[in-house]
């Protein structure tokens, strides 16, 4: 039979054995110093000057004084001596000073904390996860930062999400007291995509990049080309608002067909044209002038134009264009008059048109 146990090397009391209690008190101070090993560093390589009794220390490489061939040993101080324990492997100690759990392999003390994380249900950093959101973080700052050449990488990042199926939905939630305010990704289909809400429940596309071509379509985006109907009479030198009261297309329902007249729904750049077309009424000497109205008063500067020339009924036309700061509520319209003579601005190719550039 050994003297020892196998693991902890405790000795036995041997059935001979005189003073049985030293050999009892020996197997104690080795259960004192073993059990719960928690040490105060593991980087000294000599003993410090002025140990408390059962301070223990894991001695580092290259020991000296005391210590000297006790690397990586664990080194206790009691009854006013040093004493070595050497580990064991599966041995397990706290770092008191580095708040690090080691773990003894055989030759080395190595950090408990796994190098690979792998098939983890559920992530939570500062908050808890569940099965509808299985990676939670609750936090101020996030940062993901690239691998540099020099530690092995290529200096690059990237960031990939995948989804199934081009039908499915991939992107990114943004949301206020948790209510969502904006949507950024591929939904329902591999078109690039923003979306924005008041609700978190009625969105608005604020822009659409198709993925086969790269064109960008602003479905919101304040535009419209509207045209008369009828020809409009107008006498001569008698500004005239042109009765443009029927829309090719009003994105937003912008231009007021009922009152001829575009009303601007946010503030920002508008870009504005338009095209008179002139019908004769008793004679072709009339001078054709048009020119875009703001707030039914104000003419828009670089606006005005004439044209000089001779007219020939259904066939010369003036065009106008021009760029405008409006803010929300402003109205602009489209005014025409004749010199010399007075005429009509013809139906269907008298048109005025306008959408938001800035």
């Amino acid at each position: 039979m050994s003297d020892a146990t196998t693991n902890l090397l405790l000795p036995y009391m041997l059935a001979a054995q005189a003073q049985k209690h030293v050999t009892h008190n020996e197997a104690l101070r080795l259960l004192d110093g073993l059990v719960q090993l928690s040490v105060l560093d593991r980087d000294l390589t000599a003993p410090p000057g002025s140990p408390a009794d059962g301070d223990r220390y894991i001695v580092g490489s290259g020991a000296t004084g005391a210590w000297a061939g006790w690397d990586l040993n664990v080194a206790i101080w009691t009854d006013g001596a040093w004493l070595r324990l050497p580990p064991r492997t599966g041995w397990r100690a706290w770092v008191e000073d580095e708040g690090l759990l080691l773990v003894y392999d055989g030759s080395s003390w190595s950090d408990t904390t796994p190098a690979a994380l792998q098939n983890l249900a559920l992530v939570g950093v500062g908050t808890i996860a569940d099965a509808a959101n299985p990676f939670s973080a609750k936090l101020n700052a996030a940062l993901w930062t690239a691998k540099t050449i020099a530690e092995g990488g290529t200096g690059d990042l990237f960031y990939t999400m995948n989804k199934e199926a081009a039908g499915d939905d991939l992107g990114l939630t943004l949301q206020t007291a948790y209510v969502t305010k904006a949507l950024l990704g591929l939904f329902g289909s591999d078109k690039f995509r923003l979306a924005v809400s008041a609700d978190g429940s009625s969105f608005f596309d604020g822009f659409i990049v198709d993925n086969a071509s790269g064109i960008v379509d602003q479905p919101r985006l304040p535009r419209f080309k509207g045209y008369t109907n009828y020809d409009n009479y107008v006498a001569v030198d008698a500004w005239t608002k042109i009765g443009i009261n029927n829309t090719d297309y009003n994105d937003q329902g912008a231009f007021d067909a009922a009152n001829n007249r575009f009303v601007a729904p946010v503030g920002g750049t508008y870009l504005f044209g338009a095209t008179l077309l002139y019908k004769v009424n008793s004679s072709t000497t009339a001078r054709m002038r048009g020119r875009l109205v703001l707030n039914g008063s104000t003419e828009v500067r670089g606006s005005f134009g004439e044209s000089s020339g001779t007219h020939v009924s259904e066939a010369t036309a003036l065009s106008l264009q021009t760029m405008v700061p409006l803010s929300a509520g402003d109205t602009v319209e489209l005014q025409g008059t004749f010199r010399v003579a007075d005429g009509y601005f013809a139906a269907d190719h008298t048109s005025f048109w306008g959408a938001k550039v800035g």
